[in-house]
């Protein structure tokens, strides 16, 4: 994997554009060096996985244990975002000792480290969020309540849209090795549900209720995830063990094959030359119509010389000049 040359945001923002949390946190949370998918239909599928990644991660259950509550929607959050501060690098390291094989980990220096910095910036936003609720819920003060509030709101349309871009490309794992979004995406949504299925705490819910909302997230991520892996091995070659180094190119970027380079010069020149060769190819001694051979200091014959037969040419003038 080469560096990708330009701005982390490709110098799309401008200062009109940061009035808007929507496409500020677009062009952070989903900048120039991720690439893009290889087929819509792996880009639908990443949709529903980013639907079913919500559920895991927000908690829909906490609609319906007693309406909606804004604090406890925040310390999921930021729950959400520790456990993935620190599965995250467990999971990339595991597949860089199974890659290690046909590759080394100094290849994917560079997307390994911008991964880690979206993952770290990501984190941090989700904290500042959530401090930001917190102080404002318990000042007093109207000022602070007023401009915090503008802030917050901000704030709270630029993490929730950052998160839906970073639940699609993963904290661009993308561009480390393209099946990696969906395996993390398994192995976090089952981490989250994991501690409910072990204390059976449905919260406050009916055992139907609780097993669609803490089975249904992680068995459709699963699902999604293992359908977007299928997809991208049969049709692209792309397998989750083999060393990005060792994948095939992506189409549409291929070198050309040698001996069948692109052709030069305009595009609307025909082709210099005959193509088909001349019809009356000349003998093997030369030009036919060629003067024989002589010396090269010799006279030339005389145009209307007697022919070698001893008859009079019939096309030499007569005696007259005429």
């Amino acid at each position: 994997m080469a560096r990708t040359r330009g701005s982390w945001t490709g110098r799309g923002l401008t200062a009109r554009s940061l009035l808007n949390p929507k496409q500020v946190a677009t062009a952070v949370f989903h900048p120039t060096w991720i690439p893009p998918s290889l087929d819509p239909s792996i880009e639908r599928l990443k949709r529903i996985r980013v639907i079913g990644g919500a559920v895991a991660s927000i908690g829909v259950y906490t609609l319906f244990e007693g309406g909606f509550d804004a604090t406890q929607l925040m310390e999921n959050a930021l729950i959400a975002s520790v456990v993935l501060l620190f599965i995250t690098p467990l999971v990339v390291g595991a597949m860089l000792f199974v890659w290690r094989r046909t590759g080394t980990v100094r290849q994917l220096r560079v997307p390994l480290l911008n991964a880690l910095k979206l993952l770290l910036l990501f984190v941090g936003c989700v904290a500042t969020l959530v401090v930001l609720v917190t102080t404002i819920n318990a000042t007093g003060n109207a000022l602070v309540i007023i401009v915090g509030g503008l802030t917050m709101l901000w704030m709270l349309g630029f993490v929730v849209w950052g998160a839906v871009r970073v639940s699609g490309n993963f904290f661009g794992t993308a561009a480390v090795h393209r099946c990696l979004p969906a395996l993390l995406a398994t192995v976090t949504s089952w981490l989250m549900a994991l501690p409910d299925l072990v204390t059976g705490d449905l919260h406050g819910l009916s055992l139907t209720l609780g097993i669609v909302f803490i089975l249904g997230a992680p068995v459709t991520v699963t699902v999604i995830a293992l359908a977007e892996m299928g997809r991208l091995r049969r049709r692209y070659g792309v397998r989750l063990k083999a060393h990005p180094a060792t994948l095939p190119p992506v189409p549409g970027h291929r070198p050309p094959a040698p001996g069948h380079l692109p052709p030069t010069g305009l595009p609307h020149v025909p082709p210099q030359g005959n193509p088909f060769g001349s019809p009356y190819p000349p003998a093997a001694g030369g030009n036919p119509y060629a003067p024989g051979p002589h010396h090269p200091y010799t006279p030339p014959p005389p145009p209307y010389a007697p022919h070698p037969s001893g008859r009079p040419n019939p096309y030499a003038p007569g005696r007259g000049g005429s």
